[in-house]
């Protein structure tokens, strides 16, 4: 039967090249890229049908910040498709990064530099905001639209004797120093969007608890450092053409600077042709290149809390009956 494969966050970067890199495995797939920016979806819809002339690329109108956004997303994904079997949790943001300078050049100068582009810790911090449903923004972007979008599908996502596939977008960045169960939404804190995607890793680990018996498995990956819209925003322009050529060198030691959104989907690409079945939930899937330009996919145990994992998806599920009542 036709697959059913829905991306957010796919008209550019790591998405659009998941999309290209599908079509390339698959042809008959039915893919939908659900998008906030419309005019983008078009382009990006126009650019892989020109790749993949008899693709059936489908466009839907998605804010995943947006709780009304969400709901109504659902709604017409429910009416247009009978299932689901890969929904990719890509879209994500990181508002406003804010560089350590000082923090920056003494890494550039020790032992610990590889390591500070990989994952940035220590390095930036993020100004978030409470968006229009009250909500912290980077939350409600990288996490619980998220969420609330698997608990609306659920009927699509969980069929007797059908298997599908959660999978999001994660990052290296992700750490557990950074999340607080009692400020889940990164209230107090200068990285929310380390804490977001560590609760990504523990929420993918909570569904696998919940909703194998159900058939749906979640995983999660790590793209590596990719140098794609938000990377480039994080520095001025200048300095990422100083040390573009000095990080492709670094690549022949490290195989996490993946670097280009085709490397960086990588492990996005490698988990649509595996068995769910057959994958380790505890584990985190790194896009890596090695220094000659090979791409392969390898798994690395998380740091995850399974009691804290549990505590999180419990009051997300109570964040969902408050946000419901609103609406």
């Amino acid at each position: 039967m036709q697959k059913v494969v829905l991306v957010t966050g796919a008209n550019s970067g790591i998405g659009l090249a998941l999309c290209e890199r599908l079509l390339n495995e698959d042809i008959q797939l039915r893919l939908c890229l659900a998008c906030r920016n419309m005019q983008r979806a078009e382009a990006a819809r126009s650019a892989l049908l020109t790749s993949h002339p008899d693709a059936h690329v489908d466009l839907l109108h998605l804010d995943v910040g947006s709780v009304q956004s969400v709901l109504t997303a659902a709604q017409e994904i429910t009416a247009r498709y009978n299932r689901i079997d890969f929904l990719y949790l890509n879209a994500g943001i990181m508002p406003n990064p804010q560089v350590d300078v000082k923090a920056l050049f003494k890494g550039l100068f020790s032992r610990n530099i590889i390591n500070m582009f990989a994952t940035a810790e220590g390095l930036l911090t993020q100004q978030d905001q409470l968006n229009s449903d009250g909500l912290q923004e980077v939350f409600a972007t990288n996490l619980f639209g998220h969420f609330l979008l698997i608990r609306e599908l659920e009927p699509l996502l969980c069929q007797a004797g059908h298997t599908s596939k959660i999978v999001w977008t994660s990052s290296s960045n992700a750490r557990r120093s950074a999340f607080s169960i009692e400020d889940m939404q990164h209230r107090n804190g200068t990285e929310p969007y380390s804490s977001s995607k560590y609760a990504s890793d523990m929420l993918s680990l909570a569904l696998n608890r919940h909703k194998n018996s159900q058939g749906l498995f979640s995983s999660v990956i790590c793209p590596g450092l990719v140098m794609t819209n938000l990377t480039y925003g994080i520095l001025p322009p200048f300095f990422w053409t100083l040390i573009m050529p000095f990080m492709w060198l670094i690549r022949i030691v490290t195989n996490t600077f993946t670097l280009t959104p085709y490397n960086g989907a990588e492990a996005l690409h490698w988990l649509f042709v595996q068995n769910p079945e057959s994958l380790d939930p505890r584990a985190k899937y790194h896009s890596l290149t090695s220094g000659l330009g090979t791409n392969y996919t390898q798994p690395r145990q998380m740091d995850i809390d399974e009691e804290m994992s549990e505590a999180l998806y419990s009051k997300l599920m109570e964040l969902e009956k408050v946000v419901r009542k609103k609406e």
